[in-house]
């Protein structure tokens, strides 16, 4: 009997797979043989060869090692062809004999031909953009090669070829823009001798780039204790611990450090769970919270969750974003905010039941500027349901906002999570930082027991940077400084169509560009022309969901180079205006 009911599960098991395997191979012909027919009229043939012979990167693919991905496609391509868009393109081209039965038919085929290529390309472009413009400029764009061809010595190029050979490719990284020999204060220096003004940084620089009293307390520090090996603490590490219970608000007060914001924002969800003895999280979608396989699952951005990445935490919810521009929750034709937003926040909470935290940006990098009100509510349903409240400021903490923390313009989370500029831009450094009453909670599990959990040399550089905000009052000029320049984007604003919406608290500006003001219509392709052309003039930033300029200079800005960002931006902006094809003012 044993044998006997062995040999039917593997009967059986070899019937099933047989079948998955018939099915895949259909849909991969019927595939096939639409795509030949739409090849003349650029449409499927194209998106399909685009995606099965590159990889994100652009490589060839390799037919053994991407044969999931090849079959995915494949079933995608064969539904398709089974449910009617490959039949249309295969009468679009039938025999000129078929087409001489009717005279005007010439014409009707070549109107066909064009509707679906228009439909085909539509489709392709939005998959592409809705993946790769997301968080950042992005390395494969034709308006990058164009730029560095026109743009680039061939001493800078060959280093390039150099870093595109050794390091694995990735969407926002390697193959770089460009290369940089030097660094200081706001400027950023290439290896042609081109000086920068860097208003991206990536979010480290608030005390500016090689800060003097940074560098001299790093290497002060290395003279006398260059590591702490696990198990022993160390004076300048209990020391950064200290000073941020004294700098957090509320209860703020247990400190656990570690080299990096993905890393910290693990430590905090850990930490939650182990507290609520729950697992389930409310995140944003769009928000972004690291690149590690955790931090993905809360993040709410493609480029990162997508494109294969396959399965991720279990019990990740997300909800829409409180962005007042395009809320999802069409507030504007209701007359404005009426915290919609919010009140889908607790009724996630409500009816889920078994939240453990609600992880999320107090302002996301867009950025989105929340009402205060906005948080009022969500700490308030957390509080209610038992979950916890995580706030996530490793890019826009430490005076960006014209307070040491942002959460000190809203409301006091349970969990604050620091990161980037807290090693002054030059140590890789985070810290997650609680409340009292959740010391215990993580005593019986390894938290973090990160090898640089403890760095000396990133507590030294840490509390430069504290004392260097502090003495300079940066937080006063990130106040005052983003405060005029929000004026000045404002005003310029009111003369120019392509200039959707500012916004910004402090330091954190975002500048949305658009084709159209009564559709708010995303300026792709003029944003990444404006940043190409100001990054010509001297002038850096970030693209944010492919159209939003994001502005986030050091903190040590002043008056005279802020005026000089300001004009090159504006000017360009009106420029690639002037000469879009896709203005409309309807």
């Amino acid at each position: 009997e044993f044998y006997s009911i062995c040999y039917c599960f593997i009967v059986n098991d070899f019937l099933l797979y047989s079948w998955i395997v018939y099915l895949c191979f259909f849909f991969f012909f019927q595939a096939e043989d639409g795509i030949r027919d739409a090849q003349e009229s650029r449409g499927l043939g194209d998106v399909y060869k685009r995606q099965v012979s590159t990889q994100s990167t652009g490589a060839p693919c390799r037919p053994v090692t991407h044969l999931v991905q090849m079959l995915g496609v494949a079933l995608m391509r064969g539904l398709q062809r089974c449910a009617a868009p490959a039949r249309l393109s295969r009468s679009l081209h039938s025999s000129p004999a078929m087409r001489a039965e009717n005279p005007n038919s010439d014409t009707e085929v070549q109107l066909l031909r064009d509707k679906v290529a228009e439909l085909e390309a539509k489709l392709g472009e939005q998959s592409e953009l809705k993946i790769m413009r997301a968080e950042g400029d992005v390395n494969l764009s034709p308006a990058r090669q164009q730029w560095q061809e026109e743009y680039l010595d061939e001493g800078t190029r060959s280093l390039l070829e150099e870093d595109a050979k050794y390091f694995l490719h990735q969407a926002l990284s390697t193959p770089c823009l460009n290369a940089l020999e030097k660094c200081e204060g706001i400027y950023l220096t290439d290896t042609q001798g081109n000086k920068i003004m860097d208003f991206h940084g990536n979010s480290v620089h608030q005390v500016g780039f090689g800060n003097p009293e940074v560098v001299e307390a790093i290497k002060q520090q290395l003279d006398r204790l260059p590591f702490c090996t696990r198990r022993y603490t160390n004076r300048p590490a209990v020391e950064l611990a200290k000073k941020l219970a004294d700098l957090a608000p509320g209860d703020l007060n247990r400190t656990l450090l570690c080299p990096g914001g993905t890393s910290a924002v693990g430590i905090a969800v850990k930490l939650a769970r182990m507290h609520t003895g729950r697992f389930k999280t409310i995140s944003m979608w769009e928000s972004f919270h690291g690149a590690s396989l955790d931090a993905i699952s809360f993040g709410g951005e493609e480029i990162f969750r997508g494109n294969g990445v396959g399965p991720l935490l279990a019990g990740s919810e997300h909800v829409p974003p409180c962005d007042e521009f395009r809320c999802q929750f069409k507030c504007r034709s209701r007359g404005g905010c009426d915290m919609a937003c919010a009140d889908y926040v607790e009724y996630v909470l409500e009816t889920e039941g078994d939240i453990c935290a609600v992880i999320a940006e107090p302002i996301r990098w867009t950025p989105y500027i929340p009402k205060k009100e906005y948080w009022d509510r969500v700490r308030a349903a957390c509080d209610k349901h038992g979950a916890l409240l995580i706030f996530d400021e490793i890019p826009n903490s430490l005076g960006r906002t014209g307070a040491m923390f942002t959460c000190e313009n809203y409301v006091v989370p349970d969990i604050l999570v620091l990161g980037k500029g807290l090693g002054g831009g030059i140590m890789p450094l985070a810290a997650v930082v609680a409340r009292e009453g959740l010391n215990e909670a993580g005593k019986a599990v390894a938290l973090g027991h990160y090898t640089h959990e403890k760095s000396p040399v990133g507590s030294a550089a840490a509390l430069a940077t504290l004392k260097f905000i502090e003495e300079n009052n940066l937080c006063y000029n990130a106040a005052e400084m983003g405060e005029y320049a929000l004026g000045k984007l404002r005003e310029a604003m009111e003369h120019t169509d392509m200039i959707g919406d500012v916004r910004g608290m402090g330091l954190l500006i975002g500048v949305e560009l658009i084709t159209s003001k009564n559709s708010n219509t995303r300026a792709f392709d003029e944003a990444e022309q404006v940043m190409y052309r100001c990054l010509s003039r001297g002038l850096s930033f970030k693209l944010t969901m492919g159209n939003i300029v994001t502005l986030v200079p050091p903190l040590t800005i002043t008056k005279q180079e802020m005026d000089t960002a300001i004009d090159i931006l504006v000017t360009t902006i009106k420029e690639v205006q002037a000469q879009s094809p896709n203005m409309t003012t309807a």
